[in-house]
């Protein structure tokens, strides 16, 4: 049984970093998808970045500021937020899934943490 738990998000100031944590049981990287997805209020849940068959994938919107990575000893997900800016304000969720063709949609995912806010002021 597949078990994320979120952690690391929290407030920070326009063009300052955070680190996400997922600790993930029940998943192995060369078995799942790992992807981070975000939501703001009254939003769609987007996809943010993912780790899938020796790839990563990131929305255009955070591409070069946000790094996506897996800690085989520790069976964490991170993710690590560069520069970030007001608008990345959102709650942030991990997600892992098998068989995913679209790694960046949330459709296909089964498997969801309860989510971490993070919130950046100008």
């Amino acid at each position: 049984q597949v078990h994320l738990v979120e952690s690391g998000g929290g407030s920070v100031q326009a063009g300052g970093s955070l680190r996400l944590s997922c600790a993930a049981s029940g998943v192995t990287e060369s078995n799942y998808a790992m992807a981070w997805f975000r939501q703001a209020p009254a939003e769609k849940r987007e996809g943010v970045a993912a780790l899938a068959y020796g790839r990563t994938s990131y929305s255009d919107s955070v591409q070069g500021r946000f790094t996506i990575s897996w800690d085989n000893a520790k069976n964490t997900l991170f993710l690590q937020m560069n520069n970030v800016k007001p608008e990345d304000t959102a709650m942030y969720y991990c997600a892992a899934g098998r068989d995913i063709i679209w790694v960046l949609r949330p459709a296909g995912f089964l498997n969801w943490g309860q989510g971490t806010q993070v919130t950046v002021s100008s």
